[in-house]
């Protein structure tokens, strides 16, 4: 049994309640299941998943999202949730696209690979 499925609370049925904690880089995308207890919050989920430790470059305060949607570490989590690490951008989103139209490249495309 991995350390991740170790932690955490039981559904009915005998199957684990579970939330995912997600930590994406650029190349590769880091998923670890937690397993829930009662009154678990997101801060809590994060600090259970062993990410914080496996990479200390995680900036504090943590910035995270729930499916996209930005939340608190108080937020309460429900089993299923997916929790993200969100990392600060490099670059502007808005000056990237600029730069595309610039270069004659559409807005709101990514330009073609080649």
């Amino acid at each position: 049994m991995s350390a991740e499925a170790s932690r955490g609370g039981e559904r009915r049925g005998g199957e684990k309640a579970v939330v995912e904690v997600v930590y994406a880089l650029p190349d590769e995308q880091h998923i670890v299941e937690v397993g829930l207890t009662p009154g678990m919050t997101a801060g809590e989920a994060v600090r259970r998943s062993g990410l914080l430790e496996a990479y200390p470059e995680i900036e504090r305060p943590l910035v995270l999202g729930l499916f996209g949607e930005p939340i608190g570490e108080e937020r309460p989590l429900v089993a299923g949730d997916r929790v993200e690490i969100t990392r600060p951008l490099t670059r502007d989103p808005r000056d990237l696209r600029r730069e595309r139209v610039a270069r004659g490249g559409a807005a709101g495309k990514k330009p073609a690979k080649r």
